[in-house]
């Protein structure tokens, strides 16, 4: 794993922890803050295991208000534990710590275990759609998120990303500008 990756997931599991310490109402906001934060992250580094811990930031956020009690505290040491084992590079226990992690969101209540595929791939496309706010193709926010482009198309066509920018140049400009590059005079 990249060292630049390992920082931004320690960090972004690290505030996970310090909203989830002591359970408040404004952990759902903090959570979400910390979700949007993360999705940053992937727009710069395009790096799976920062999708990975960003999905299933989101999914916390999504179910943290219905966790029992037994749940929560677990969900709060299962992250510690996450935090430990990349800490010492311990991939292995990284990777099993985030599978049972996610075995813990489903856990949450039986509806959440139903649904719990649509709030990954409601996740993914949510998260899909701010990577194309922030620059990049629907080819590339689409293979990061694990998603197709169609997946995203319907998406892409509703943000207001895609049409907003500034025209530097006149258009009649660029038209001369492009002729020029093709080799036809005008």
């Amino acid at each position: 794993m990249d060292e630049a990756v390992k920082k931004e997931i320690l960090f972004d599991i690290s505030q996970a922890i310090q909203i989830l310490q002591e359970r408040e109402t404004k952990d759902v906001e903090e959570l979400k803050t910390l979700s949007d934060h993360a999705i940053e992250d992937i727009a710069v580094q395009k790096d799976l295991e920062l999708v990975t811990v960003t999905v299933l930031l989101y999914s916390i956020y999504k179910v943290v208000p219905c966790m029992q009690k037994d749940n929560y505290q677990h969900l709060v040491a299962g992250l510690t534990m996450l935090k430990n084992a990349l800490s010492r590079g311990d991939l292995g226990g990284y990777n099993r710590t985030i599978k049972s992690l996610y075995t813990l969101v489903r856990q949450c209540n039986a509806k959440v275990q139903e649904h719990l595929q649509d709030v990954m791939q409601a996740a993914r496309i949510k998260k899909g759609t701010s990577l194309l706010q922030r620059g990049l193709s629907i080819g590339q926010a689409a293979g990061l998120m694990g998603l197709s482009n169609w997946d995203l198309q319907p998406y892409a066509g509703k943000t207001t990303a895609l049409g907003e920018h500034d025209e530097r140049m006149p258009a009649e400009k660029r038209v001369l500008s492009a002729l020029k590059i093709f080799g036809v005079r005008s």
